[in-house]
């Protein structure tokens, strides 16, 4: 049953229309954007496909498919940050902060279903807080320019749901192109599509959902940004793009002796070094990254990746035994490199091959983990997909892995 069949079951009246909004991977770039660094992500054909009506007596009901729940029916006019709501706080929070910014929301019916898996990594909150602003923007006549949609829902997520995450996931799952990567600077959100046509060039890149489910709103992500604050205030700069990556030894040095480091990860100037060294050096690769692509080096990239993915390890620390494990397995058995790509703490990993190497590398993922006892993880092709856009009123999500 289509979203619209769904929503005219449930409300008793046709949508307007429906909307859909893609989910991410991010090929480089992490723990960067709310340094106002660099990232490049691509959209997947997962999707959040929304249905929507306005209504006009300030009510505000939202029902997935995909929850087993009930509707959830909010007053618009008692809409505040940080009330919970489950899931629907992401709509919920979109239009708190569609109202919040002065355009006059008064009320929607949304019927939602997604292919996006939850907890993966991929921006499943993202896409729910895309599609809603952009059907509510293209409703209710605002007219939102892409840019500003992506911050609107960034808003909802930093200041309703309570998740300080920077703007890369809804910048990707607002503004990719299909068949291209976004190369995007977060500090003024300039932009550029890069091409990506992995497929023409014999390659392939998979997503390895591990299916260890992570929660960005549990702390270890905020305490990695205020580290990286802490870091910034340290160097007397107001973030730490502003730290060359030819400086590097220099900043580091400035912020004390390396202490050695235990089980308890090591002292707080420690920390901090290995925070900032991971964000220097991974808005390096993001710069090798381009410079590869625009040189017709896909293959080069592999081991930027990989390189990636140790600095995450190590430095950052917010991998975990599943996606090492997905990353040591692939490229023994001849992957061009991997990573860890998210926040971590789960999630999945990305894993670059020639397509000739396909169904051996995915079957040295599944044997690892067999071998260990762990829960098979789900594995898709990354095909670079369009972003948020309005649907026929019939359409389904796509995408499914």
């Amino acid at each position: 049953m289509s979203v619209a069949e769904r929503f005219r079951e449930l409300y008793g009246y046709e949508p307007e229309g429906v909307w859909a909004a893609p989910g991410r991977v991010n090929l480089i770039g992490e723990y960067t954007d709310f340094n106002d660094g660099f990232v490049m992500p691509l959209a997947l054909p997962h999707t959040a496909v929304a249905a929507v009506a306005r209504r006009t007596d300030g009510v505000l009901r939202v029902h997935s498919a995909d929850t087993g729940q009930g509707v959830s029916e909010l007053a618009v006019d008692s809409l505040a940050p940080r009330s919970g709501a489950g899931w629907a706080a992401y709509p919920a929070g979109v239009v708190w902060a569609l109202r919040d910014a002065g355009h006059p929301v008064t009320g929607m019916d949304l019927q939602l279903s997604s292919t996006v898996p939850t907890g993966a990594g991929l921006s499943s909150s993202a896409a729910l807080e895309v599609v809603t602003a952009l059907a509510l923007s293209e409703l209710y006549g605002i007219g939102l320019p892409r840019e500003e949609l992506a911050r609107l829902a960034q808003r909802a997520e930093n200041a309703f749901v309570g998740v300080p995450c920077g703007i890369m996931d809804q910048m990707a799952s607002a503004c990719c192109v299909e068949g291209h990567a976004l190369h995007l600077d977060t500090r003024d959100l300039g932009r550029r599509q890069v091409p990506l046509d992995l497929a023409a060039r014999g390659l392939r890149l998979l997503v390895v959902d591990t299916r260890v489910r992570h929660a960005l709103g549990d702390g270890a992500y905020e305490e990695r940004r205020a580290g990286c604050e802490a870091g910034a205030r340290a160097l007397g700069v107001r973030t730490l793009r502003e730290v060359e990556y030819a400086q590097l030894p220099d900043a580091l040095g400035r912020l004390g002796a390396e202490a050695a480091g235990g089980a308890s990860g090591g002292t707080p100037d420690d920390r901090i070094r290995r925070y900032v060294r991971h964000v220097v050096t991974d808005n390096h690769r993001v710069e090798r990254t381009i410079a590869l692509l625009d040189a017709g080096d896909v293959r080069g990239v592999g081991p930027v990746l990989t390189e990636g993915h140790v600095s995450l390890r190590d430095d950052l620390r917010v991998s975990c035994p599943e996606l090492d494990l997905v990353v040591s397995s692939a490229n023994a058995a001849g992957a061009l490199g991997a990573r860890m790509t998210g926040g971590g703490f789960g999630g999945s990993a990305i894993v670059l091959v020639e397509s000739a190497d396909e169904d051996t590398v995915i079957k040295a993922v599944l044997d690892a983990f067999a071998a260990q006892g762990r829960t098979a993880p789900r594995v898709f092709p990354a095909v670079p997909s369009a972003g948020a856009r309005r649907l026929s009123r019939d359409a389904s999500p796509g995408g499914t892995p």
